[in-house]
């Protein structure tokens, strides 16, 4: 590598990014870190280098210089890209590692060549905190000219095997969209598997099969370990809140597959269920209970007698089409 490739500057030393402040500091890289809030005392101690104004990447970095962007989806990114691209020199490197849209992206890579002259590249970045610290999974697009200059670096950072250079602008973060689709998807169906297991009729060592099913099965994957692990941790997911959270990004992916006339039942399905997961009030639910109560007089809430009758109304069982009485 060049010396200007034993460097980077990152903007925003927040999970992601100050994890991988830390882990190129480890490999003995030079990092120029800028945040708002500082950096905390782990990257003190590892030797990040601070500024206090995005002006001092340009002082602080060689040419070309490359400034690794990890702040939050939205208009934030467009205000870091205003200041970084007054300061910074035609040829130098943005790259822009959060999960922005990745027409977003398109727009950005244009405003930074077309006005400035400076590189601008959107890399999907995933792998959580511990891979930050350890070896993420990068999705990169740009001009191949521009990945070549950020390869160096983002290999160094990545785990062996996990750097793509996608193709055009805006296709790192497309393809990192499509993964987090693919994730809701993944935690959708373990979630309702370990219902079915918390739901037998005799209990089950579930964290004990949750470990089995790590070694060798067709689902075996880093979200059985993490539910494995949290599962242990916490003994059970009764005592966790069922209010999911998210930034939204996976609501793009559905308003693009409709777009282009994909269907992805499984995904959208997804994140129809973590909203239901956030509706305290459960107003359709209700809404259910006082049509049926209005057309069939039926019960408000539980009630004893009805619950029978649910599970002994039926005499037989599903009959085939060749069945005879």
């Amino acid at each position: 590598m060049t010396a200007s490739t034993h460097q980077l500057g990152i903007v925003g030393l927040g999970r992601i990014g100050g994890g991988l402040a830390l882990q190129a500091l480890k490999r003995n890289m030079q990092v120029i870190g800028y945040d708002l809030l500082g950096a905390g005392d782990a990257l003190k101690a590892a030797g990040i280098q601070l500024v206090d104004k995005p002006e001092q990447f340009r002082l602080r970095l060689q040419a070309p210089r490359r400034i690794f962007v990890y702040v939050p989806a939205g208009e934030i990114i467009d205000r870091v890209l205003a200041q970084l691209t007054t300061v910074l020199e035609a040829g130098d490197v943005i790259v822009d590692g959060g999960n922005s849209y990745w027409g977003d992206s398109i727009r950005r890579f244009e405003k930074c060549r077309g006005e400035y002259g400076i590189h601008f590249v959107d890399c999907g970045t995933s792998g959580g905190a511990r891979g930050a610290r350890n070896g993420a999974c990068f999705m990169v697009g740009g001009t191949k000219e521009s990945f070549d200059l950020v390869e160096p670096i983002l290999a160094k950072l990545a785990v062996n095997g996990g750097l793509i250079h996608c193709g055009t602008p805006g296709s790192g973060h497309f393809v990192k969209l499509v993964h987090n689709g693919i994730e809701f998807g993944m935690l959708q169906a373990i979630g309702e598997g370990l219902q079915l297991l918390e739901h037998h009729r005799e209990p089950l060592p579930v964290a004990n099969i949750l470990q089995t099913w790590n070694h060798g099965s067709v689902i075996r994957s880093w979200l059985i370990e993490l539910l494995e692990e949290q599962y242990r941790e916490y003994g059970g997911p009764c005592g966790i809140p069922a209010h999911i959270e998210d930034t939204g990004e996976v609501n793009w992916l559905i308003e693009d597959a409709m777009h282009m006339e994909i269907p992805i039942p499984v995904i959208a399905q997804s994140v129809m269920q973590l909203l239901s997961s956030r509706d305290r009030s459960q107003i359709s639910q209700r809404a259910v209970a006082m049509m049926r109560h209005g057309f069939g007089e039926h019960a408000y809430g539980p009630n004893e007698s009805v619950a029978r009758a649910r599970h002994s109304s039926r005499v037989g069982a599903w009959l085939k089409p060749d069945s005879q009485s």
